[in-house]
């Protein structure tokens, strides 16, 4: 059997997956993207996307608001015993779905001549300075890159012993769409007992509801709606929500086993983006915007490796690593000192007080876990 050869092979076709696509295809770089799903599918995610990636997706090609997203400016905060704070986001940012949004950067994949393979990864080697990459259907391909992008969590990170793995994670993720009255310029951020929910509106008028909880929480309750009636409810904000719209999913979303460890942004001479390389806490809600900005960071350096400007893979995997650790390592630490302190229930109160006393810090805090508009 003949071994197709590319100059780079993306396994996993999320954001991070998709945009580092469409970006080393501006360069007429060989890519083959391999995703194990149909698109469009939705996903368990936040779904508000921070502003400051926005000039990096018009270099794509590739404009939100053409899709019906929602123009974002302001920011509420509640705490699960209805202490509240509202606020200006510095930046703003826009509310999509993921089933619209990675949808349409398929498309534009597609469109600029990259080869897409519904198939999922078995196995990856690299041996002489070359990837080997074996799928689920018996396909083997080599590259001279391999960009890890296939999410929070697969079994090539056991395959990798990356250390994150052999820790079991306990959060859960919850996502439903609904119908009903919520202002489209704010994204809202609901605490309760164990846990926290994002809201805000996406295309087509529809609010997203994701949250995220402890698992040992949660299967104290039967199933999601008592969770919900029992839990949630208590934060009156999410009450209202719930009961007050129509739901558009027959089924809530749900992911299990989400890991806020410490990952590395090369394993194995693959260079990791997105929730592979590492992830946010959703309460700091800016998820999205890593994924697409880790990709930038990728592709311009794999793009100098591929052309000769950088001179080894030693250096390019010294160079990601690095620039990785200095775009994202500031929001990290603070979004894992956010959630914690707002997993304490007798400390969230008190830090709203504060931050009623002292707003200005509001929008100190969020820009600490969000980066400037990405130079192109």
């Amino acid at each position: 059997m003949l071994t197709q050869k590319y100059d780079v092979i993306i396994i996993g076709g999320g954001l991070a997956g998709l945009t580092n696509a469409i970006h080393l295809s501006k360069s007429n770089i060989k890519v083959l993207l391999i995703e194990k799903n149909t698109y469009p599918k939705h996903k368990v995610c936040g779904e508000y996307v921070s502003n400051e990636v926005l000039p990096y997706l018009n270099f794509l090609g590739f404009d939100p608001f053409k899709f019906g997203s929602k123009r974002i400016s302001k920011f509420e905060l509640t705490t699960h015993n209805n202490k509240k704070i509202e606020a200006k986001l510095p930046l703003g940012g826009f509310g999509i779905s993921r089933y619209e949004l990675d949808f349409q950067l398929y498309k534009l994949v597609l469109k600029n001549g990259v080869e897409v393979l519904q198939d999922s990864v078995n196995n990856v080697e690299f041996k002489a300075d070359t990837f080997q990459v074996k799928t689920k259907f018996n396909k083997v391909f080599k590259s001279k890159i391999v960009i890890g992008a296939y999410g929070k969590r697969s079994h090539l990170d056991i395959q990798f012993q990356r250390k994150f793995i052999k820790k079991k994670s306990p959060y859960l993720g919850v996502k439903i769409h609904v119908s009903g009255n919520f202002s489209e310029d704010k994204v809202a951020l609901h605490n309760f007992k164990g846990g926290y929910c994002g809201v805000s509106k996406v295309e087509n008028n529809n609010i997203n509801l994701c949250y995220i909880t402890n698992f040992e929480s949660f299967k104290k309750y039967k199933d999601i709606d008592a969770f919900q009636e029992e839990v949630l409810f208590k934060n009156n904000a999410l009450k209202a929500l719930f009961l007050n719209s129509t739901k558009a999913f027959e089924e809530a979303l749900t992911i299990s086993q989400i890991s806020f460890e410490t990952k590395s942004p090369v394993e194995n001479h693959m260079i990791m983006c997105g929730d592979t390389a590492g992830m946010i806490h959703p309460l700091c809600g800016n998820g999205m915007g890593m994924a697409i900005r880790s990709s930038q960071l990728a592709s311009e350096l794999i793009i100098d490796y591929l052309q000769g400007k950088i001179k080894s893979r030693k250096i390019l995997e010294n160079l990601y690593a690095k620039r990785w650790q200095q775009t994202f390592n500031l929001r990290l630490k603070v979004g894992h000192t956010i959630a914690y302190f707002f997993r304490k229930n007798w400390l969230a109160p008190k830090l709203l007080m504060l931050l009623q006393w002292f707003p200005f810090l509001v929008p100190m805090i969020i820009k600490m876990t969000h980066g400037k508009p990405m130079k192109v």
